[in-house]
């Protein structure tokens, strides 16, 4: 027991997410960036034929451009991933590495000095995109050849990477409805329609989010659309009106449906007999997840079921109400 305590503080500790993407999410995820890579790949190699470009240079802006691929296939849909953030986060972090090098020379707080000034920069603009800091550190510590490019860098081989990586993310999500790139497209194709303010009965459960986040079946690294979307399918569960369970029953597993530190699931372990008199009849249970994880506790039956608001089980590493799942 105080093992697995011990797992569960340290899985919250390292801050290991849980599973919310499904299999053919993940391997589209990898095969469109190893798409976007090659197409990379390829257009360097002929620029590099073509004799436009040192064949170091290219290998090096490849570095940065393999973590835009993350973003762009990976999280589509984040608010890092957008093409203000893609364009700008690249550029304008180039842009001060270039300016540095010509100025201050190749000291290694001129490094520094140009990964944190295009952190700010990028944060004044609105335009953040970690692989702009690798474009900014590459530029600094590329040497000869980067350094013979100038400003040139800024659009062969810079602006060619983007442009290529750009065109292949947009034309490979938009063959998948649910992941076109930039978000904009997918929202203005699909509203989230959700009842009305005035028709709402039911709060929002941790369930909910976590239904409505098998439902959007992306890695959520969230924007101010992608969190509405969220949030009405969350809505949309928690119409579904669930009371209190009809029983408790030893080896059911249940919630209290509230959210954040307050959402428990607990196991009941055992119970007293059915006929037992309600002032004996208690359960003893075991906190699964959330609020006193791993703890075994003993209370009344009625206590028990007071507390709980609805069975659930464990669905895609995700506790989801029995019914749904049943339905």
């Amino acid at each position: 027991m105080r093992l697995q305590s011990f797992f569960y503080e340290l899985k919250q500790l390292l801050g290991v997410s849980a599973n919310t993407t499904s299999h053919n999410e993940k391997i589209i995820s990898a095969v469109g960036g190893g798409l976007g890579i090659a197409g990379i790949m390829w257009v360097m190699h002929f620029l590099v034929q073509a004799q436009l470009l040192t064949m170091q240079s290219s290998i090096m802006i490849i570095a940065s451009m393999g973590a835009s691929a993350v973003l762009l296939f990976a999280v589509p849909h984040g608010a890092l991933s957008q093409p203000w953030a893609v364009i700008g986060g690249h550029l304008i972090s180039a842009v001060l590495a270039i300016t540095s090098v010509k100025y201050l020379g190749h000291g290694p707080w001129v490094a520094a000095f140009a990964v944190g000034g295009s952190i700010g920069v990028m944060y004044y603009l609105r335009c953040i995109h970690p692989p702009g800091g690798a474009t900014a550190l590459t530029i600094v510590v590329g040497g000869a050849d980067i350094d013979a490019l100038g400003y040139q860098f800024l659009w062969l081989p810079l602006g060619i990477n983007i442009l290529v990586i750009m065109a292949i993310a947009i034309i490979f999500n938009g063959f998948f409805n649910w992941r076109r790139y930039p978000v904009y497209l997918a929202h203005k194709l699909k509203r989230a329609i959700g009842a009305p303010s005035n028709e709402r009965e039911h709060e929002l459960t941790q369930e909910d989010f976590a239904a409505a986040m098998q439902e959007l079946d992306s890695y959520v690294d969230i924007t101010p659309d992608g969190l509405t979307d969220l949030l009405e399918l969350a809505k949309k569960h928690a119409e579904k009106n669930i009371t209190h369970p009809q029983s408790i029953i030893a080896g059911r597993i249940y919630s209290n449906g509230k959210l954040g530190r307050l959402w428990s699931i607990r196991q009941v372990v055992d119970a007293s007999p059915q006929n037992t008199h309600a002032s004996k009849d208690r359960v003893i249970y075991k906190v699964l997840a959330g609020d006193g994880g791993y703890e075994t506790h003993m209370c009344l039956r009625s206590e028990f079921h007071k507390w709980a608001r609805f069975e659930v089980e464990k669905h895609n590493q995700q506790w989801v109400k029995v019914e749904e799942q049943k339905a």
